[in-house]
């Protein structure tokens, strides 16, 4: 009786040290278990679609969910609810309209550049039920942008809410046999085409399912453009793999048709739709859709809508992830900012950094993370790509962010390398902003790039730029040049005048001593100037026009 008395306190006593052990050393064991049964439970329907060639693709699962909780609410958008069949009827409408035109095929590349509402989703989903691969177009872009966009997806199509900021290049379209769909009830030109009219005339009726069928995971779906260091956007492959493990994310998390979502990113971002509209599918859950991100109204909604899941990405927050190494192999290496480059030992190798240490994110290519490429050039795909980087004959997908992980391998995001910055959300490639400001008269040379304001997340923009020996600067001039030909995130906001570049050994322009003497006029020698929408000009940045924008008097 006392031998096995002892016994049962023997094993209590051992099973509570284990469990302290593991509070202490491992607080997220179990959290970390139950996520890695989920994702491998999701990875093997993944294999099975590959194995049967029955692809279970997002528009598919969306359809699933609006036959099994059809009155359910799945979009709400200031202040309206629409349930699931509501968008699934109003997505089957424009398809139809499409169907019945005659205009669109299978396999076809649609560009959509319309701002964030219902029937940016409609639209999205009906094409996508035609099988077509839908291109998402950045509502900031300008014209020599946009037109690059669509030579990079090969698109025809293109459907649009915003047809007055097409004004000047609707010829160049048109010219292109590039078929112009608004989303209006009647339009001035006539070589535009309205679709609201249309859509209110047309059967809501399923397409046929065999349309939007596919039988690769690889193929592709969506077009999406992102900024990178080459100047002008480049269009990423989305497959119906990704956009698959995109939705998954929120559910693998702990997610379930419980949660109301909180979407007030740009839906032309991967966040917003891959992620947020997608893994609201995924889980039969609800999501609250923001025409644009607003501080004053953020919280005020997460309580109104009782929301319970937001990202936060970029000057949202710092975006923070934690991924299990056995899973989703990251690694954080030396770099150097002065050289703009990552740091390489005497055999060529890259160097980890410390836990703790700001590196450069990389993630491995391999057959458990592809990478897809971007369309339309071998070149720019090969410039993301790092090779020979820990061993020869290895390759690295680089992501262009600087991140630090903490002493619980979380880790967080801290900056931009090379030629671009993030401001207000975006991704500003210092080379395309460089260009623009060359085409003006008095300038003969620029070099652009981002400087930290106290008080508000990532990085604005800022030139250094050499006026013409024959010429004077004109804050004027400038100002509606940059106002016509650049957007909003991507205007610098400071000017520096300078009489010479510095440049690096390899002949770069030198940015980092530039970023770190930042836009301070009493310690800066030469002249400043201050982007100023209420003069419609640069003006000069006094002190006391600095100290005003420290205190966040100014709006940026």
């Amino acid at each position: 009786m006392f031998f096995s008395l002892g016994s049962v306190t023997a094993l209590v006593a051992g099973i509570f040290a284990l469990h302290v052990v593991q509070k202490l050393c491992f607080p997220y064991f179990w959290k970390d278990v139950f996520y890695l049964v989920k994702v491998i439970r999701y990875g093997a329907r993944l294999e099975i679609f590959k194995i049967t060639s029955k692809v279970v693709t997002i528009i598919d699962r969306f359809v699933q969910q609006a036959e099994r909780i059809p009155t359910k609410p799945f979009l709400i958008y200031e202040g309206i609810t629409y349930t699931y069949q509501d968008i699934n009827e109003r997505s089957n409408k424009l398809a139809n309209v499409f169907l019945e035109q005659g205009t669109l095929k299978k396999g076809d590349s649609v560009a959509l550049l319309m701002n964030n509402e219902p029937d940016f989703i409609c639209v999205w989903f009906g094409l996508i039920k035609l099988g077509c691969a839908v291109a998402f177009l950045n509502t900031n872009i300008k014209s020599r942008s946009l037109l690059h966009c669509f030579n990079c997806c090969g698109a025809k199509t293109l459907v649009v809410d915003l047809l007055d900021s097409l004004e000047d290049i609707l010829p160049s379209f048109l010219e292109d046999n590039i078929s112009v769909w608004a989303m209006k009830n009647e339009s001035s030109h006539t070589e535009v085409q309205t679709l609201l009219d249309k859509m209110d005339k047309a059967s809501d009726k399923p397409t046929p399912p065999a349309l939007r069928a596919t039988t690769s995971l690889k193929a592709a779906t969506l077009y999406i453009f992102t900024s990178g260091t080459t100047g002008l956007p480049k269009a990423a492959v989305i497959t119906h793999l990704q956009s698959l493990k995109a939705a998954a994310g929120f559910w693998a998390y702990g997610g379930s048709e419980d949660d109301v979502v909180y979407i007030p990113l740009p839906l032309y971002h991967s966040a917003a739709s891959l992620i947020g509209v997608g893994g609201t599918i995924e889980m039969g859950a609800t999501c609250v859709l923001k025409k644009k991100f607003s501080a004053s109204q953020f919280w005020n909604d997460c309580r109104k809508y009782d929301v319970t899941i937001f990202q936060y990405i970029g000057e949202l927050c710092r975006y923070l992830c934690n991924q299990p190494k056995l899973l989703f192999k990251y690694d954080l290496v030396r770099y150097d900012m002065v050289r703009d480059e990552p740091v390489r030992n005497s055999q060529g190798f890259c160097q980890h950094v410390n836990k703790g240490e700001t590196g450069l994110l990389l993630s491995k290519i391999g057959a458990s993370s592809p990478f897809f490429g971007y369309a339309g050039s071998k070149q720019l795909t090969e410039k993301k790509l790092m090779r020979n980087v820990f061993v020869k004959g290895d390759a690295y997908f680089n992501t262009g962010d600087l991140m630090a992980e903490d002493a619980e391998d979380f880790i967080c995001f801290k900056d931009r390398v090379g030629d671009t910055f993030r401001w207000k959300g975006e991704n500003v490639a210092t080379t395309e902003v460089t260009e623009v400001l060359g085409l003006v008269d008095f300038i003969q040379e620029a070099n652009v790039y981002g400087v930290e304001i106290p008080g508000n997340e990532g990085r604005a923009g800022m030139a250094a730029i050499i006026v013409r020996p024959e010429c004077e600067f004109s804050g004027k001039k400038l100002f509606d040049h940059v106002l016509n030909d650049l957007p909003g995130y991507a205007r610098p906001l400071f000017i520096r005048l300078q009489e010479s570049m510095e440049m690096t050994g390899t002949f770069k322009q030198q940015k980092f001593n530039l970023v770190k003497s930042g836009f301070n006029p009493s310690t800066i020698c030469g002249p400043l100037y201050f982007l100023d929408f209420s003069e419609k000009s640069y003006v000069p940045l006094t002190n006391t026009l600095y100290s005003s924008i420290l205190a966040g008097e100014r709006k940026l």
